[in-house]
């Protein structure tokens, strides 16, 4: 089953038993391979939480034809990058031009040949985990190694609409590294640099859930998204990383604080509210932030706004 996993993930969108069976037989000693008999069972399945790697759709179908189906496929953020091959009857190269034109990477026509068919989902597979490399090395940050900015800001506006969905509680903390300027000015870029990596495998190895957040959010400051934690949560989590990095015991003489490395953090814990944007949580959290520092640095402060 693990091999299975790691070669691919497949749908195959038919209303055709004959036709899915042929698909079924010969792909599933090979991939992962789920079936959808409609276009609607089809965008439930693309759009959980487990999406398939590739989409072979038919396009003549009830309730949606394949057709629509790839169109609001490729129009939302979540299922836009799934490679779809339209497998039809409808052959003409009119047809062809217009399923591509809508975002299908291939067209295979009916009758189809069940090695020209693996062969195609090959490729496409094999392109698409190219790209999906590709798209990971830019979602991470360089240096610590952690999720960057760019990351984030997908991982909050995400999080932000599972939270309308479930009513859930999201929180976020934002960190930053105090005296870091006086650090870097007087220990050099180097010894800041790797400064920013100890304190970014900390706040990483801190965290209890694989849906927890970690990102560098820019500089010397750092991100962290709790989904499904209240504020209570959020604030003995920030505790657990104050903590745990003033333990790190990294000198700074040049700091005013004390003599080593120290954080402050601003946490801010909401449920969604109609019409407000997640730049509301993030804003509360930096305001938190904003007041930790001014508070004398080293601490954590929760916003209750």
């Amino acid at each position: 089953m693990n091999q299975l996993i790691e070669a691919g993930s497949i749908l195959i969108v038919d209303d055709t038993p004959v036709n899915i069976q042929m698909l079924v037989n010969a792909l599933k000693g090979t991939y992962r391979v789920r079936v959808a008999n409609g276009g609607l069972k089809a965008l439930a399945i693309a759009e959980s939480e487990d999406p398939p790697d590739i989409i072979l759709l038919d396009v003549r179908m009830p309730e949606l034809d394949g057709y629509e189906v790839c169109r609001r496929l490729k129009q939302n953020p979540g299922t836009m990058q799934i490679p779809i091959i339209f497998v039809t009857t409808r052959g003409s190269s009119e047809d062809e031009a217009f399923g591509l034109n809508l975002g299908a990477v291939d067209y295979i026509s009916k009758p189809f040949s069940i090695p020209v068919v693996k062969a195609r989902v090959r490729t496409h597979l094999q392109l698409k985990r190219h790209t999906d490399k590709l798209e990971s090395l830019a979602m991470i940050d360089g240096l610590t190694g952690i999720a960057n900015r760019r990351s984030f800001d997908q991982a909050l506006e995400q999080e932000w609409r599972r939270a309308q969905r479930t009513d859930a509680w999201l929180s976020l903390i934002m960190i930053d590294i105090d005296e870091f300027k006086k650090y870097n000015d007087n220990y050099g870029h180097g010894t800041g640099d790797e400064c920013l990596r100890l304190v970014a495998g900390t706040i990483e190895s801190s965290m209890r859930r694989s849906g927890d957040f970690v990102g560098r959010y820019g500089g010397e400051e750092f991100v962290v998204l709790l989904p499904e934690c209240d504020q209570e949560g959020a604030i003995e989590m920030a505790e657990k990383i104050r903590t745990k990095i003033k333990r790190l015991n990294i000198p700074h003489a040049f700091s005013q604080i004390t003599d080593h490395i120290t954080v402050s953090l601003g946490c801010k814990s909401m449920r969604y509210i109609s019409g407000t944007p997640c730049s509301q949580l993030l804003q509360k959290a930096d305001q938190a932030l904003y007041q930790a520092k001014e508070q004398g640095r080293d601490r954590v402060v929760a916003s209750d706004a």
